[in-house]
């Protein structure tokens, strides 16, 4: 659907394999995580830089835990997070805080965490 231009109904269905993958095989498998970041994929295509933002600091704990730090997936989550952050105007540096009050320059990507 997503590359038919249909974003947001893509984004409805990866909502909905995310939470059944997460009931049925829980958050530390490796499919549910995939799922995950496929969601991610689609948030940030729609420019929906706060929810992928959301998703990402509550997947990438999980993919590091279960899939390891240096995995070509958990690299790529970093690697999304990295682009929601650059991508998201309150992000910026002329806008450096967000309505968080979290320093965009001061969040560590690689573990989720805010460093202040």
């Amino acid at each position: 659907l997503g590359e038919l231009g249909r974003l947001d109904e893509a984004l409805v269905l990866m909502r909905v394999i995310y939470t059944r993958r997460v009931a049925l095989l829980g958050a530390l498998h490796h499919d549910t995580i995939l799922s995950g970041n496929n969601q991610v994929a689609s948030l940030l295509r729609l420019e929906r830089w706060d929810e992928a933002t959301t998703l990402l600091r509550d997947q990438l704990p999980l993919a590091r835990q279960s899939l390891g730090a240096d995995h070509n997936m958990t690299l790529g989550m970093s690697s999304n997070l990295a682009a929601a952050l650059a991508n998201d105007p309150k992000h910026t540096r002329n806008n450096q805080r967000s309505t968080r009050g979290v320093d965009a320059t001061r969040f560590d990507v690689n573990t989720g965490d805010d460093l202040l």
